[in-house]
């Protein structure tokens, strides 16, 4: 071991407490002894996330948590005048002097000795101390603020719920001098505002509330470790998004569901509880009691155009990390950053192409060939890239080069198979059609041709899939971004313009051929959307009410498919993959990674 290997620790004092200092709640101290990291992420971070474990322990608390009459003053516990026991409940206290505040779920007071008692879900673990560490430091704050206030304390307590037990804890100078020196520690550990490294390969972190958040195994695979990441961030899709396409329909709330009343298909009622994000397209009405449940629960809504294009969001408060917000901004400013970023956004985007066409491609066998060493030879070319246009340049040719080879990925006439069934959302409605002469409908005889990318209007069926597929993988990215405490609207290589979510176009290059590009060619290549599903006019294709609906049913389902992720080795839905894309890239943004992972998929 050579001295550079030694990380030299020092015990410095915590700051003293300013003005505009919070005082750290005893409970974030536990999570302080049990994981540096975890009380880093929860208390500087504001970092959540529910679990079965957390609401069964929310469910034990809601018994205590109910205040009633507060706790007597010292000098009224003793005497001939004191009553024989006293229960105070959600009893809240705090000290400045300790820096410290925290809510007793139950104080005991009898003959001037009062014990506080913390209420645990779960059952009493077998332990020489009756408990471990954490818990006990909790109860041990818990005592020194009742002593500070001038209560007798002897002993705290911990209930275990499941168990039906009482352990005593016993207050010895050990465990008070353990107790404020962990909140030494963790005060410290927020000033200093250098997230700790992960736990590695610990029994802790499968459960953890925060697994899906912190990545442990994830960051230390990156890292170098040998050892396999556990499938552990990956948790079931149980809620899924809610897409309203119907013309003239309205959303109201209903209880615990909402409601959506169409003038054609009646009523629909989807519980909110089955909800990730709700999407509108057009004109739907959504009334005021429904958003504002919507935005209590964080659950975003995403407002659409006629034809898809993003309009933008509505959301709750938000995350509230701001420090992975102040990374952001602050790299978003550094020209050489931007640069490098981007330059691996591009590489990363173009070997997808390549990807995709080399999977995909039913074309001549001899033609693929030119088109593959082009787009290898322009991701090279991205890697030099000396300036954002000539990044542009590169970026452009390769697209070129792409799209005109993209026909050649397309089933020929006559030869789709029939299309998959079901959807990976939750839809709701018939759609809705663009703007077009009457008859405008595709023959069977035209198909799908495409010679070239175009926008802005798309002038045919392929184009305009693509085109809508880009808006959708755009919201679900803009929703992401947002939910992880990133800024959708401030990127790294897309120019920031108003209204423009740019680090959500940033994030989507690579994933423009892996997700949207894959689901037109499954689409048309399946059968799933016909030639007869769009009307054409002069100013462009668009898809009918039906080929809408069907062609949103087949995105969604995309994203509810799982994949290997080419990093780490588990499965995982593309849903869930480009949640934790993002997590990496808050991770990145932070130092906590060299670089940040693009996925490239073999």
């Amino acid at each position: 071991m050579t001295p550079s290997d030694v990380q030299l620790s020092l015990d410095l004092p915590a700051p003293p407490l300013a003005g505009e200092t919070p005082l750290v709640p005893a409970r974030m101290v536990n999570e302080y002894v049990y994981c540096p990291r975890l009380a880093y992420l929860m208390w500087t971070q504001s970092e959540w996330a529910e679990t079965g474990d957390t609401v069964e322990g929310n469910r034990v608390h809601a018994r205590v948590d109910r205040a009633n009459a507060p706790l007597p003053a010292p000098e009224m516990l003793e005497g001939a005048a004191a009553e024989p026991k006293v229960v105070s409940r959600a009893l809240t206290l705090s000290s400045a002097a300790l820096g410290v505040i925290a809510k007793i779920d139950v104080a005991e007071a009898e003959d001037g000795i009062v014990t506080p008692i913390d209420y645990k879900r779960g059952k009493r673990p077998h332990v020489p101390q009756g408990a471990y560490e954490p818990e006990r430091i909790q109860v041990c704050l818990q005592a020194l603020l009742l002593e500070e206030h001038g209560y007798r304390v002897d002993a705290g307590a911990i209930y275990y719920a499941e168990s039906r037990e009482r352990v005593r804890i016993v207050l010895d100078e050990a465990l008070r001098a353990a107790a404020r020196s962990a909140v030494h520690g963790l005060r410290l550990l927020v000033a200093q505002g250098r997230i700790p490294p992960p736990l590695r390969d610990s029994p802790k972190c499968p459960r953890c509330a925060l697994v899906s958040i912190c990545l442990p195994d994830e960051i230390s695979a990156l890292g170098g470790s040998a050892l396999a990441p556990r499938p552990i961030a990956v948790p079931a899709d149980e809620a899924l998004p809610l897409v309203v396409q119907s013309q003239r329909a309205r959303i109201g709330k209903d209880g615990e569901t909402l409601k959506i009343t169409d003038e054609e298909g009646g009523e629909t009622n989807v519980r909110l509880i089955d909800i990730s994000d709700v999407a509108l397209f057009g004109n739907v009405a959504i009334t005021t009691p429904a958003l504002a449940t919507l935005m209590e629960r964080e659950i975003p809504v995403t407002f659409h155009s006629h034809g898809g294009w993003f309009r933008g969001m509505a959301q709750g408060i938000g995350h509230r990390n701001v420090e992975v917000r102040t990374a952001q901004y602050r790299a978003s400013f550094d020209e050489a950053f931007c640069l490098r970023f981007a330059r691996e956004l591009v590489a990363a985007k173009v070997l997808n192409q390549r990807t995709i066409l080399r999977r995909n491609w039913r074309g001549d066998p001899e033609a693929r060939h030119p088109v593959l060493q082009r787009l290898s030879a322009a991701r090279k070319a991205a890697g030099g890239a000396a300036t954002l246009p000539e990044l542009l340049g590169i970026e452009g040719d390769a697209a070129a080069a792409y799209f005109r080879a993209f026909a050649g990925l397309l089933a020929p006439a006559g030869t789709a198979v029939g299309g998959s069934a079901g959807g990976g959302g939750i839809g709701a409605g018939a759609g809705f059609a663009e703007a077009a002469p009457a008859g405008a409908g595709l023959g069977g005889a035209m198909a799908f041709r495409f010679d070239a990318r175009n926008r802005r209007p798309p002038a045919d069926p392929v184009n305009a899939m693509l085109s809508l597929a880009y808006a959708m993988l755009g919201r679900h990215l803009t929703i992401a971004l947002a939910a992880v405490g990133l800024d959708p609207y401030r990127g790294f290589y897309h120019a920031p313009r108003y209204g423009r979510p740019a680090l959500a176009l940033d994030l989507m290059e690579p994933f423009r051929p892996v997700i949207a590009d894959s689901v037109v060619l499954s689409a048309v290549n399946t059968g799933e959307v016909r030639p007869e599903d769009f009307v054409v006019a002069a100013t462009g294709a668009g898809l009918t009410p039906a080929g809408r609906r069907r062609f949103v049913d087949a995105f969604e389902r995309r994203l509810s498919q799982e994949t290997t992720h080419p990093l780490f080795g588990y499965r995982l839905s593309m849903r869930r993959l480009i949640l934790v894309q993002a997590r990496l890239l808050c991770r990145f943004l932070l130092g906590e990674l060299p670089g940040y992972p693009h996925h490239l998929p073999r």
